[in-house]
């Protein structure tokens, strides 16, 4: 007897996406884009690892002594700048939603968060074609595999 398995390419497909979408996070995150954490009460910024992002949030990662640390509380608004050149962001506020300790292929401890983005910022409306732009890089790029094609004759 033949055994009727269903593929679902489409569920193939998303999930290729989502591959390249957070390839691509990796990518800017790293190489193009800082992100620094304004704690207004401290008056005191400091750079975070950016470790995802959606359109209704995203998580980042701060490494984490507990002897010194203290942990950012649920429910607590952060201020965020998003550099995109050295001396030019956009603002962005969030609130802590969850919060969980991770260890990162470095062997460093550090306190992962998990935010939901203030929407109705007016310089949230730059920060979501910012997230429109990953999710349709990830659908619609195409990996460089050396070919030579002429595109203009």
């Amino acid at each position: 007897m033949s055994d009727n398995k269903v593929i679902n390419f489409q569920a193939k497909r998303e999930e290729n996406i989502e591959k390249k979408r957070r390839s691509f996070e990796r990518i800017c995150f790293n190489n193009f884009m800082g992100a620094y954490s304004v704690i207004e009460s401290d008056g005191y910024s400091y750079p975070i690892n950016m470790v995802d992002i959606s359109k209704d949030g995203l998580s980042f990662n701060v490494p984490w002594n507990e002897k010194t640390d203290t942990k950012i509380k649920l429910g607590e608004d952060l201020k965020l700048k998003f550099y995109f050149t050295k001396g030019s962001y956009i603002p962005v506020i969030v609130t802590i939603r969850h919060s969980a300790l991770t260890e990162g292929a470095d062997g460093v401890t550090y306190m992962q968060y998990g935010c939901e983005f203030d929407k109705s910022m007016h310089s949230f409306k730059a920060m979501e074609q910012f997230i429109n732009f990953i999710y349709a890089f990830s659908e619609y790029s195409v990996v460089d595999n050396g070919e030579m094609k002429s595109l203009f004759i």
